[in-house]
């Protein structure tokens, strides 16, 4: 995938075709980078299983291997000119899109097997187990987005219509867009859930890391229990984040131009977050590991990083 960024970032300066509003390369260089970090996130994670190895090993190959045939078709399309995704045009369009369906399928099943075998698994940090498992529930929710995806668009009929199946909702595909990401400035746009979702993966062990890395300067932070209680915070604030921007897509508002009854969601989203940190850090409750009240045995840098590479899990 990294060697596929690069040929389509070439792509992207030398060739200046355009397809549906968007440079021919653009989707193929972002979804390759996507699945860049995509893969490394659940190798990551496949690392710090402590059991099922062996299934963990074949359902990520499964997801490798399905990654790399979807991406086989988006480029192939691209370098031909033609849309990868709803395309029905021809028969030979049709087949590689078809394909691209099942290969989608299998990769949501794949990831499905790793989220199962996650659920199981038994991390000595708390935190680093629910940031990891939360973010896999929430790539799976963000992934299935895709499939709302296929579904008709309006004026679209299946065995009739070239196209079928939009990831803009209320407008045609190809409007406006923001830079970058091409989203829709004009209507909803079911890729940003859909990229909130699967990101999750990333970005809540993230936020472990970040504490792991503030706890040496913050004391409170050196108790797992603090630690623990901000990671689902975390977890809850953005699975009602991913929630609101799949609500909005859905109504055929744009991200750019939010309603009052969005804006009133994103305030609650955002005080619940205020306040839910507030008292994740100052609520003291049972006697800490260290056994006084709110506090935990100091926890170096070191420490917490060793749960968080998988050198101090339990079987």
């Amino acid at each position: 995938m990294a060697g596929l960024a690069v040929v389509s970032g070439v792509g992207l300066v030398v060739d200046d075709r355009v397809l549906a509003g968007a440079p021919i390369w653009a989707k193929p260089f972002k979804f390759s980078v996507s699945f860049v970090a995509y893969g490394l996130s659940l190798a990551w994670v496949l690392s710090l299983l402590t059991r099922g190895r062996r299934v963990g090993w074949w359902a990520g190959t499964v997801v490798a291997v399905a990654s790399l045939v979807e991406m086989a078709i988006i480029v192939v399309q691209a370098a031909r000119g033609r849309r990868s995704h709803f395309n029905y045009a021809t028969s030979l369009d049709a087949a590689l899109f078809n394909a691209m369906a099942v290969t989608v399928v299998v990769l949501w099943l794949g990831t499905l097997a790793v989220a199962v075998l996650l659920l199981r698994a038994r991390i000595a940090d708390r935190a680093s187990a629910w940031a990891m498992r939360s973010g896999v529930v929430l790539a799976l929710a963000g992934a299935a987005v895709g499939f709302l995806m296929t579904q008709p668009a309006p004026g679209q009929r299946r065995g009739e219509s070239d196209v079928v199946g939009a990831h803009s909702v209320g407008v045609p595909d190809g409007g406006p867009a923001m830079p970058l990401t091409g989203w829709s400035t004009t209507g909803g746009d079911l890729r940003i859930p859909h990229f909130v979702g699967m990101h999750a993966l990333q970005l809540l062990p993230l936020v472990v890391m970040a504490l792991t890395a503030l706890a040496p300067r913050f004391a409170r932070l050196a108790d797992d229990r603090v630690r623990l209680r901000l990671v689902l915070l975390a977890s809850g604030v953005y699975a009602a984040s991913f929630g609101l921007v799949l609500w909005q897509a859905l109504r055929g508002q744009a991200l750019t131009r939010p309603d009052a009854p969005t804006l009133g969601a994103a305030g609650w989203i955002l005080a619940v977050a205020v306040a839910g940190t507030y008292v994740s850090v100052r609520w003291t409750g049972r006697p800490g590991r260290s056994g006084r009240p709110g506090r935990s045995a100091p926890v170096g840098a070191g420490d917490v990083t060793s749960h968080i590479t998988g050198k101090d899990l339990v079987a």
